[in-house]
């Protein structure tokens, strides 16, 4: 599955950016700019593998309804993270200053990357050669 490529992809890029001087505004800005990513590759996988499952709920544009119906069927994910991570991204738009981003930059480093991986683990645990297939769902 293409979605699943590159979220691996980039969440492996995502997942070096604790070796990485984290006092370096340019640094700070990639690793928001990969986190608006990676987010946006997460929902829209949920999406596809739930339409992929012929749930009806897929059918809905929206992040939150996505996540919120994802949070019903797989028991690995923290709904509570995603919404922070949703609102996060709503919200990313607003940051002006060093401190907003230094603090956004702890949030993906201390919480959001370990919910990415988790959420691969398992869907890779779940959904096995799928999401390996590169004539899978897409």
């Amino acid at each position: 599955m293409k979605r699943f490529d590159q979220y691996e992809s980039h969440l492996s890029v995502l997942n070096r950016a604790k070796d990485e001087d984290l006092n370096n505004e340019f640094i700070k800005s990639g690793i928001i700019d990969k986190f608006f990513i990676q987010f946006e590759l997460g929902w829209k996988l949920l999406k596809d593998l739930m339409k992929y499952e012929g749930r009806k709920e897929a059918d809905t544009g929206s992040p939150r309804e996505i996540i919120k119906e994802a949070y019903q069927i797989y028991d690995f994910m923290d709904e509570e993270i995603w919404i922070q991570m949703l609102s996060e991204r709503n919200n990313m738009a607003y940051i002006y200053n060093e401190a907003a981003a230094t603090e956004l930059v702890n949030k993906i480093l201390r919480n959001y990357v370990s919910e990415f991986r988790r959420m691969e683990e398992n869907l890779k645990e779940h959904y096995g050669n799928l999401l390996k297939e590169s004539n899978g769902y897409k």
